[in-house]
């Protein structure tokens, strides 16, 4: 089975492992395996497994860190396409420009920006995806968002050309970006930021790190905030006040510590989770009839 996007794999040297168990992946510590598991090292890789997708007419879905994800407890029975540390490569443009791979981690991209005096993406530190995720869904924390540093985005189209956008042509908005409604596979990212003393940057992200650490349940496997923010109005405050802080379904349960975060207290399926999901959506809507829109994505059978 995917003879071709194998072979693909192997002319580029690109790691590929079949039956893959995704909940070692995920954040959520949830989901079946994988039939294949591919991770590209190159944008020419990536545009040669593609073609094999479409050549054996293979279903596959991308993934990063897999840090905002809820794979089915069936797992997915096509190609997934890890974006990850083999293709994690950063560069100095010079004058506050840097280009990474969108397989950087937001941390390591964060630490390098420091070490070369750069502001712009303090509000990023800790935050466990990776830059091609960020870029994706217009990531963002504690007053900033990757819409403020993005410039340019470049990656292979479906039909395996190398392509990008740049400025408003990124279309980003609060968890959108125009990548957030196409089967673009990002594969490069540019920035633009401020020069600042790298001591003041350091300081602003170990303090961003600390507030994480004190207002997040980063003690359980989840996928950071469960629920999108509803205009006027927080997701968290609004489950809390429903009464659901703590409330469990199977393994998944609201966090008692911020109850916009869902958590997996060690034994939780995705089914679980879904449940919960759909729970907190239905009590919150009855009570107070905003619909929470959820910002995980889910994959799988």
């Amino acid at each position: 089975m995917f003879d071709a996007v194998k072979e693909a794999a192997q002319k580029f040297g690109a790691d590929f492992q079949e039956n893959v168990a995704l909940s070692k992946l995920t954040s959520f510590r949830t989901g079946g395996p994988a039939a294949l598991l591919v991770q590209p090292n190159s944008c020419a890789a990536l545009q040669e497994i593609l073609a094999a997708c479409r050549k054996e007419n293979a279903r596959y879905c991308v993934i990063g860190n897999a840090s905002n994800l809820l794979v089915s407890d069936a797992g997915f029975s096509g190609v997934v396409l890890r974006i990850g540390p083999a293709m994690s490569a950063m560069e100095d443009l010079r004058n506050g420009r840097v280009r990474c791979e969108a397989g950087a981690s937001l941390t390591a991209l964060c630490n390098f920006a420091c070490r070369l005096g750069l502001s712009g993406l303090e509000f990023a530190f800790g935050i466990p995806g990776t830059a091609g995720g960020a870029a994706y869904m217009n990531a963002g924390a504690y007053g900033g968002e990757m819409k403020d540093v993005l410039v340019a985005c470049s990656h292979v189209s479906p039909d395996g050309k190398l392509e990008g956008f740049t400025g408003q042509g990124l279309q980003l908005s609060y968890r959108h970006s125009v990548y957030s409604d196409t089967s673009y596979v990002i594969t490069e990212l540019e920035l633009q930021l401020k020069p600042g003393d790298p001591e003041a940057i350091r300081a602003a992200m170990n303090e961003n790190k600390r507030k994480r650490a004190e207002k997040q349940p980063l003690e359980f496997p989840s996928a950071g905030s469960t629920f999108k923010r509803p205009q006027g109005y927080y997701a968290g405050a609004l489950i809390e006040d429903s009464g659901l802080k703590g409330y469990s379904i199977g393994g998944a349960q609201v966090s008692l510590k911020h109850a916009g975060f869902i958590i997996n207290t060690g034994s939780a399926t995705t089914a679980d989770i879904l449940a919960l999901i759909a729970h907190v959506r239905k009590t919150v809507f009855e009570k107070y009839g905003v619909l929470l829109e959820p910002e995980v994505k889910y994959i799988g059978d």
